[in-house]
């Protein structure tokens, strides 16, 4: 697809010449002969760049500039035959990215054109690096799901988030019953497909709200924002069931299931994230203690 461009000056002879040379040589181009009509062709049309004259009626480029950052993710090159009034520190506190001075060459133009869009495209990759790289570090390779370094960080800011608006926040943890005996009998690799498809049923029984963690080995954990401990055992048990119902075959022939033991609780006053923990922690211990596959809740 070829690039897009919207042109903004008063002047329509160079609205008109710069938009044929540009559409021309393959860009997708657009006019305005004001920074109002620019700022609602924006509504519709997604350009790359904007190429906006300085001195205009009304709102004038470096207005414009600054309304277009504040809304848009759109690189601004400004014009000008001011020289004297406007400086490239002008345009660059505006938010431009880039300044030419009229009369300008074509030539000079497209070039300066594919710099801000080479650079832009280049910015936008980075972008995009250090959130896959961000992702990567607060995600279990094996489940999909969050890791326990980001679980910590999430708990302490719901707590404080907690108290500081007075809203409910609920914690299940959950552990795989007799996982290691399955890891012995089946196989490491079997058993990380049954860690895998746990992480999958535990985020379809979820609500958009929550987010699901491995605490580490086969140990989850699950917050439930905004959310007292009743829902938060409802949810809990639609795990439990689910993860009941799905059958694994570790070897041709072989139907196996797996059952879970669950801890819930709810934040109350004078907790601080490791008491929170601790007490969901306790609970869970309590289900293994009588006889597994449970859920047990600790109010306090």
């Amino acid at each position: 697809m070829p690039y897009a461009i919207l042109i903004v000056d008063d002047d329509m002879a160079i609205t008109d010449s710069v938009t044929q040379y540009l559409t021309a040589i393959n860009y997708d181009v657009k006019s305005a002969l004001n920074a109002k009509d620019a700022l609602k062709i924006l509504d519709s049309f997604k350009a790359d760049v904007v190429l906006t004259d300085i001195m205009m009626q009304g709102m004038d480029g470096l207005q414009l500039t600054q309304k277009i950052k504040q809304s848009h993710d759109i690189d601004v090159m400004v014009m000008t035959g001011y020289s004297a009034e406007y400086s490239y520190e002008n345009a660059i506190q505006a938010g431009a990215s880039d300044f030419i001075f009229k009369p300008f060459r074509f030539e000079e133009l497209d070039l300066r054109i594919k710099r801000v869009i080479r650079e832009a495209d280049s910015k936008k990759e980075r972008t995009k690096l250090l959130k896959k790289l961000e992702k990567i570090a607060i995600t279990d390779a094996l489940t999909g799901l969050y890791n326990s370094r980001h679980f910590f960080a999430q708990i302490k800011a719901e707590t404080k988030r907690h108290f500081r608006y007075a809203r409910a926040l609920s914690l299940l943890i959950l552990d795989i019953d007799f996982f290691k005996n399955y890891n012995d009998t089946w196989g490491h690799l079997e058993g990380d497909r049954v860690l895998m498809e746990i992480g999958k049923t535990i985020r379809s029984c979820m609500r958009s709200m929550d987010t699901a963690y491995r605490y580490g080995g086969e140990e989850f954990t699950i917050l439930l924002p905004e959310t007292k401990l009743q829902k938060a055992c409802l949810v809990g048990e639609r795990i439990k069931e689910s993860i009941n119902a799905r059958i694994f075959e570790p070897e041709p022939g072989s139907e196996v299931s797996v059952t879970i033991s669950l801890g819930a609780t709810q934040l109350v006053k004078d907790d601080d994230f490791k008491s929170f923990i601790r007490r969901a922690d306790k609970a869970l211990y309590t289900s293994k203690e009588n006889g597994r596959n449970k859920l047990t809740f600790l109010v306090s």
